[in-house]
């Protein structure tokens, strides 16, 4: 059994936390957070060893591995802090906010010896694994173009459900980039697919004129092959449930395919189907499925099974630190050429309006 402490209760270390329950190979035994109330509510899910500093959990804490949710800009410190106490850590994307910091974070994990895993779930769709399998058969034959598209709500726009922003959230140093945090996964899963990419094009956008962009086109050409993608992401569609607006159209030389032959049309539909199954699955005395409960949350819990799987096995986890790092050196790249700064007042007035 592999005990493992959560650094960061915000919204991600609490579905981590609360998907390591369904997962035989992990148990979580400490937690960590600043505020009073999240680690309440830790410990009214049965975790008794709580910190509000995580240099006090790797002073005491008895844990083999470590899932960061901090944001961005505390990558770097909390790694490098957790590769030095000897543990294996699972943190979010992106694995910094900038090249040089993964470079640095690379270079301390190699030094003492852990696993680092940064977490891309939309690796660990169904839809995108069968269309990854497909693509390596070679069924389109070579692709010559690919479309991903994703459009997202994001932290600001109307939502059905609206929830706290955070402060670091509103400054470009805080949360290191805007809707590229969203497009990073469309980034990745191009370079997963066709090798290193060097950007070509970019637009960016600023309907809410934040100091970043809330959309991005971006035009992106494989280094190693003749693929080439357009890539559309932004934070400003408030229609999302029950409709996941994602996808990825591959265009080659014998065919096409995309996510959308794989994908669920509706959340809730698909929801309420694998709920029926594990009723009938207890009904029948049989393992519920936690992984199926939903569509898009299902891959999360994938990609921590993964994790835990590759410290069990001394197996190199699916994405590694150098792809991490090259999914950042692209952002870099986008913001060099074609980034521009929107001045931090309209942050501010902004922020007033939300939490008034």
């Amino acid at each position: 059994m592999i005990k493992v402490g959560v650094i960061g209760l915000g919204k991600m270390g609490m579905l981590h936390l609360k998907n390591c329950c369904f997962i035989d190979d992990a148990k979580i035994v400490a937690a960590c957070d600043a505020s009073k109330s999240k680690l309440q509510k830790a410990r009214g899910m049965g975790i008794k060893d709580v910190y509000n500093d995580y240099k006090d959990m790797l002073k005491s804490a008895d844990v083999d591995a470590l899932i960061i949710a901090l944001p961005n800009f505390m990558h770097l410190e909390s790694i490098c802090a957790a590769a030095e106490a000897g543990k294996d850590v699972f943190v979010e994307k992106p694995l910094a906010p900038s090249v040089g910091e993964c470079e640095k974070i690379a270079r301390v994990v190699e030094k003492y010896g852990v696993k680092l895993m940064v977490g891309h779930n939309y690796r660990f769709f169904d839809s995108v694994e069968k269309v990854k399998n497909e693509f390596e058969r070679g069924v389109v034959g070579d692709v010559e173009s690919a479309t991903l598209e994703l459009a997202l709500n994001g932290p600001f726009a109307p939502a059905i459900e609206p929830t706290p922003v955070p402060e670091w959230y509103f400054t470009k140093e805080g949360i290191g980039m805007g809707c590229l945090d969203s497009g990073y996964h469309l980034i990745d899963l191009f370079q997963w697919f066709f090798g290193e990419a060097e950007v070509l094009y970019a637009h960016l956008g600023y309907r809410y004129h934040l100091p970043y962009e809330d959309s991005a086109i971006i035009v992106l050409r494989s280094k190693n092959e003749s693929a080439k993608g357009v890539l559309n992401v932004g934070w400003f569609s408030k229609a999302i449930f029950p409709k996941f607006d994602f996808r990825m159209i591959l265009h080659g030389t014998a065919g096409f395919m995309s996510t959308d032959q794989y994908a669920p049309k509706n959340l809730y539909v698909h929801a309420a189907k694998e709920g029926m199954k594990n009723v009938l699955r207890r009904l029948l005395g049989r393992t519920i499925s936690p992984l199926t409960y939903t569509y898009y949350y299902a891959s999360y819990a994938k990609e921590l099974k993964h994790f835990f799987y590759c410290i069990k096995t001394d197996s190199e986890p699916l994405v590694t630190v150098d792809e991490a790092r090259k999914n950042v050196k692209v952002i870099e790249r986008i913001y060099q050429e074609y980034g521009k700064v929107i001045p931090y007042e309209s942050a501010e007035k902004l922020h007033k309006i939300y939490t008034q």
